[in-house]
């Protein structure tokens, strides 16, 4: 029976239905109204006056189609300034280049007092020129005097030096003079606050008093460096409390450029110093570095404020571990300051600002990421060193782990690199086992930045965050979808910035930890120089327990998957390089690949997943290829007398494959299998009788891969394939060149094929049955037969043909009656021709233009008889299979 619900809730039901098409429709007017509007051409300018704020329709006179996005205020129409600017610029650089001329060719003609009245006359006039063109409201006029007056000022300065003060020192004279002027234009820049060039010149003026100063005493290096802190930290106080983006800008640049020039004076001070009283000093500096920019940090806007965190991080690491690095020898210099950079990571308990907090972590994460890469050079020389066994193979087994190696390793002293390896792993190790106290403690950086408001950002773009829809109320807030050139208002709101859970973070800790742990045994065996049995066993117990982690996996959550990845690929590349480590020793050969075969085929058994099911069975099949190739050396084989050998694994893999069935794991290892059935082949490519004899081999497995259904469709073509190639080479090997010997041993087969088809299915063609097998016989005879000077061929051929064609018009198939017929018919003219061309030899030269003139004739009377004899031909060629 039919339920009907209560009028109250039917009506509620009724009421959301309503709203929801209201809601539909005032979306879709809106989306019209605004394709209409584009769709016109552009509107006038609208008269001057007009504000949206009254509510009043918009200029186009449609109501809720803008011409222009909403809240759009056209300004009052203005005179370019492009040619003024042009003037002005030009005027003021004729008068200063005027004043350099005066001040350069004619002072020496006048006296000391001229020379100083016409000189303070035209300062004076730059400089109180400005004040009165800015109440007459030409502020472009006054811009470029003022300019003036700058160049002026420093053409005096050069003046008062070359003439008041001609023995003077001239850097001493240059840092005097640098701090007056700035003294002087920021005072006048604040004077006339209108003017945008005096401060920022003022803040140009002031980057060089104290270097100038330091170097015109003849400083050490370490006072210069602190000269440049000085002005870098009064650059940091202009950009934090300057006035205009001009001078914070300019003070951004100057205090950047200062600031890390100090850095780099206080960083070559601490690498260079002789001992750590001699690295205490610039420490210091570097401290002081550190100080200003975490200041700098606490009060700066967000993307400065990480940048300062970054450099008090990497500037306070360099101070503090340059000190106990400068009593180290080189090779251990980097773990003074990876411990300095770890020790950063207590910043979260300092209670920084969020920002800065970050830049610090930033700067402890690149001090380890550095460390680091100073430590991955000697680990590839551990992993790649043995590739150079591969040209001396069982040469014998070497004294110790670096003679194995068989290259120099790029650092002299790598004593450090496996205690830097080993350090991070154990750290990255214990966050990963105790991650809920990590995330508690690093919570004060996971605090969410304050959201925008509804509409901020399409209000930044001249767009609304809310509009009346078309019953008059205001709508959702409006986004533009990504690529609209316009804006498509639909509701709705922009999501918060994914960031990575806390599961992939903890996943990516313990696989930083695996593999850095996995380097440092592997360094540690270089270090140390053991022996070479032991080297290669420890290698291959390390990848046992890689593989065992890989299998077992590690820890819970989405992240976790981090973990038994890092060690499949560790175990991977890990065997890799213990098997060709191996290679120096037959014993160690044949153990190490055994070893091998057997660890990642007991993992492939156990292992839950089915990728690294799969990873570990082909590892498996790999290794054991390898072990037959090790067989065919131990007998002293030659490579081609070894390939049968090699056929060994993918002949069980043949095997595996049928016991597996339709395991997702089958595949793999079967094409793994062919894979090394393909090395086989390559190896007996030298010898054609072992060649043939490996592709029959080969066949012999693809038929037997081919018995199951689900290998059939590309077994069954790849065994034919390889048997008739296998005829082929042994063919060839044996001299044989008449071309039915290849031919015949495809046609049969392929003849024997299609009777059984054409015994399941009446109804297929006879082309898809019989032609493949007959036009690989008849084609190639008939193109020998027309070059074979014998009778005994065609005659062989025609007979064959006359058969062929018979059986066509007897069964009625369409392949066996044309192919037939053709080659019949050409192998034919084919015996007639030397006949043909002797009797056209004996008649006279006019008869065969007549005959053929006479046969044309012919032809075009009994036109209409022919083509309905062709169409009665086609007819019943049509009917045949």
């Amino acid at each position: 029976m039919e339920h009907v619900p209560p009028p109250a809730e039917e009506l509620a039901r009724l009421d959301r239905e309503l709203a929801e098409l209201d809601a539909r429709r005032a979306q879709l007017l809106t989306r019209r109204a605004w394709l209409l509007a584009a769709l016109r051409p552009p509107a006038p300018t609208a008269a001057p006056g007009w504000n949206p704020s009254a509510w009043g329709a918009p200029p186009s006179g449609r109501p809720g189609a803008p011409a222009q996005p909403w809240g759009y205020v056209p300004k009052q129409p203005s005179t370019p300034r492009s040619a003024q600017n042009v003037l002005l610029t030009l005027g003021g650089l004729l008068l200063a280049v005027a004043a350099v001329a005066f001040t350069l060719v004619s002072w020496g003609s006048m006296g000391i007092g001229g020379r100083s009245a016409v000189l303070a006359a035209v300062t004076l006039g730059a400089l109180l020129a400005p004040a009165v063109l800015l109440r007459r409201g030409l502020a472009a006029t006054a811009e470029a005097l003022a300019a003036l007056a700058l160049v002026l000022t420093l053409l005096d300065v050069y003046a008062v030096h070359a003439v008041a003060a001609p023995d003077t020192d001239g850097l001493g004279f240059t840092a005097v003079a640098s701090a007056v002027l700035a003294a002087l234009w920021t005072a006048y820049g604040l004077a006339l606050g209108k003017l945008r060039l005096p401060l920022p010149a003022a803040v140009v003026l002031a980057q060089w008093p104290l270097l100038f100063w330091a170097w015109a005493a003849g400083a050490p290096a370490l006072v210069v460096g602190w000269a440049l802190l000085a002005t870098a930290v009064l650059d940091g106080v202009i950009a934090l409390r300057g006035k205009g983006p001009g001078v914070r800008v300019t003070a951004c640049v100057g205090g950047s450029v200062m600031g890390f020039s100090a850095l780099m004076v206080g960083l070559a001070l601490s690498t260079s110093a002789s001992g750590p009283l001699g690295a205490a000093t610039p420490g210091v500096l570097l401290l002081a570095a550190a100080a200003a920019a975490l200041a700098g940090a606490w009060r700066a806007p967000k993307g400065f404020a990480r940048t300062g965190g970054v450099v008090a991080g990497l500037a306070a690491v360099a101070a503090v571990g340059g000190v106990p690095a400068a009593a180290l020898s080189d090779g251990w210099r980097v773990l003074a300051y990876l411990l300095c950079g770890l020790a950063l990571a207590g910043v979260v308990r300092a209670g920084l600002p969020r920002d800065a907090m970050r830049g610090v972590l930033a700067a402890s994460g690149a001090v380890v990421a550095c460390a680091l890469m100073w430590a991955l050079p000697s680990l590839a020389a551990v992993l790649l060193g043995p590739v150079t066994l591969l040209s001396d193979v069982w040469a014998g087994s070497p004294d110790g782990f670096r003679s194995a190696l068989g290259s120099t390793l790029p650092w002299s002293e790598p004593a450090a690199a496996p205690v830097v390896l080993a350090l991070v792993a154990g750290l990255l190790g214990t966050a990963y086992r105790w991650w809920p106290s990590v995330e508690r403690i690093a919570a004060p950086l996971g605090a969410q930045e304050e959201a925008p408001k509804p509409g901020a950002a399409s209000t930044a773009a001249g767009t609304p965050d809310a509009a009346p829809n078309a019953a008059g109320t205001p709508g959702a807030a409006w986004t533009a979808p990504p690529g609209a050139g316009a804006p498509w208002y639909t509701a709705g709101g922009a999501g918060a910035r994914r960031r990575p859970s806390g599961a992939a973070l903890r996943g990516a800790a313990g696989a930083g930890a695996l593999a850095l742990g996995w380097g440092a045994l592997l360094l540690a065996g270089l270090v140390l120089d053991v022996p070479y049995a032991v080297a290669v066993a420890g290698e291959t117990a390390l990848v046992g327990g890689l593989l065992a982690l890989a299998v077992r996996g590690a820890g819970s959550g989405r992240g976790a998957s981090a973990v038994p990845v890092t060690a499949l690929a560790g175990a991977v590349s890990g065997a890799v390089s213990v098997g060709l480590l191996s290679l120096a020793s037959e014993g160690a050969a044949y153990a190490v690949f055994g070893a091998l075969t057997v660890l990642f085929a007991g993992a492939a058994v156990r292992a839950g997943a089915e990728v690294p099911r799969a990873v570990f069975a082909v590892a498996s099949v790999v290794w054991g290829t390898v072990l037959t190739g090790f067989a065919g050396r131990s007998l002293d084989l030659d490579p081609h007398e070894a390939a049968p050998l090699v056929l060994v694994v993918p002949a069980l893999t043949v095997l595996l494959g049928a016991r597996l069935r339709r395991n997702p794991v089958a595949l793999p290892v079967e094409l793994t299998g062919a894979l090394g059935a393909l090395v086989a082949v390559g190896l007996a490519a030298s010898d054609a009788p072992f060649l043939a004899l490996v592709l029959a081999l080969c066949g012999v497995l693809a038929a037997g891969a081919a018995v199951r259904p689900e290998r059939r469709p590309v077994a069954g073509y790849l065994a034919a394939a390889l048997f008739v190639l296998a005829a082929w080479v042994r063919l060839a090997a044996s001299e044989v060149s008449f071309p039915e010997a290849y031919t015949l041993p495809v046609t049969v087969p392929a003849l024997v094929v299609g009777v059984l088809r054409r015994r399941g299915d009446p109804e297929a063609s006879s082309w898809a049955a019989y032609g493949p097998g007959l036009a690989a016989t008849l084609l190639p005879s008939l193109a020998v037969a027309w070059t074979d000077t014998d009778w005994l061929r065609p005659l062989l051929l025609g007979v064959a043909a006359l058969v062929i064609t018979l059986l066509g018009a007897r069964h009625r198939l369409q392949a066996l009656l044309v192919l037939g017929g053709v080659v019949l018919a050409l192998d034919g003219l084919h015996e007639l021709a030397p006949y043909v061309a002797q009797v056209a030899g004996a008649l006279p030269r006019w008869l065969p233009p007549a005959l053929a003139g006479l046969l044309l004739l012919v032809v075009g009377a009994t036109y209409e008889q022919r083509l309905r004899d062709a169409r009665r031909l086609k007819d019943a060629l049509g009917r045949m299979r």
